[in-house]
């Protein structure tokens, strides 16, 4: 008999509900939401004339019919992103981050949570005000909206610049290596949003007890497939970031029936027959995504809190 005190995992749209939609737009994000999701996740740029807009990529080449660094690119006039659409059908404009929020503020949309994945090409301080004039136009935005926006950060750079120009919006690290989570984020972030390869490991089942004795948020992402979803249910997540929403929602109601029945179809031995998840993998992975991100946003020690220590 299962437990009625069992919590499963939140569903976050990650950039919607992209399996079906283009991913990033209006239409991806209203699809997680009808489908019954408690969260949406989304990426921001800054165009050339400072507006904010929803989009993965630093170039638009390869989700949309234009091309070009979005950061040298105007979004108004007759030229400007404005007029950009998706490749993917039903094809879609851009949203800016102030039609993003206009949604998430109607009604009936009031109860969804905003995971802002704050790009690392971003200058902090542009990016964070222009941000909170869009947020704090809204009536009532104190309460209703500024309570459900969760900026993901996965350098710390930002982190002064989000205390201090959004002190009012909870944070999480975004990223793969737990050892740069604990180093770097842990005393400023609520939450961490963890890429599903990393908490495969002994430390990462470490990182996962580590975050429950502290209460931080955990979330994972980017997870679509069903063994990978049991397997998050069993690490006893917060949150599961995924682009198949429906699928992972349908799977929860079916868990929340017959947890035994359900759980019993999805073995754990793919946990040790994938190579992704090896030790060597994992470092080396994370070491590259490091360098890059340095390359982008500088070195991760000009800005350093000291190592953080987890009992």
């Amino acid at each position: 008999m299962d437990s009625p005190t069992r919590v499963l995992p939140d569903c976050w749209g990650h950039r919607g509900a992209s399996s079906r939609f283009p991913e990033n737009t209006l239409a991806s994000f209203e699809a997680a939401m009808r489908d019954g999701a408690e969260g949406i996740e989304s990426d921001v740029h800054v165009s050339k004339d400072d507006v904010v807009i929803m989009f993965h990529d630093p170039d638009l080449s390869r989700t949309t019919d234009s091309k070009g660094f979005i950061k040298d690119r105007e979004w108004y006039g007759q030229d400007g992103m404005e007029h950009v659409r998706t490749v993917k059908e039903p094809k879609q404009s851009i949203p800016t981050f102030a039609e993003t929020v206009a949604l998430l503020m109607q009604p009936e949309n009031q109860h969804v949570k905003f995971n802002v994945d704050v790009k690392p090409q971003n200058d902090p301080d542009r990016l964070f005000s222009l941000m909170h004039t869009i947020i704090s136009a809204h009536d009532g935005w104190e309460t209703k909206l500024a309570p459900r926006i969760l900026l993901g950060l996965w350098h710390p750079r930002f982190l002064p610049a989000a205390k201090s120009h959004l002190p009012y919006c909870r944070r999480s690290y975004i990223g793969c290596d737990t050892t740069l989570a604990r180093k770097y984020f842990w005393a400023d972030c609520d939450a961490f949003s963890m890429h599903f390869d990393s908490l495969t490991s002994g430390d990462g089942e470490k990182f996962r007890k580590e975050c429950k004795a502290a209460g931080k948020q955990l979330m994972v992402w980017t997870v679509n497939e069903p063994h990978y979803m049991m397997e998050a249910v069993r690490w006893e997540v917060d949150a599961i970031l995924t682009d198949t929403t429906k699928t992972w929602l349908d799977m929860r109601q079916a868990l929340n029936v017959d947890y035994d029945k359900i759980g019993a179809q999805y073995s754990r031995f793919f946990l040790w027959t994938t190579w992704k998840f090896y030790a060597p993998i994992l470092y080396l992975r994370n070491h590259l995504i490091q360098l890059r991100l340095e390359r982008i946003a500088g070195p991760f020690d000009v800005v350093t809190q000291g190592p953080i220590t987890v009992n």
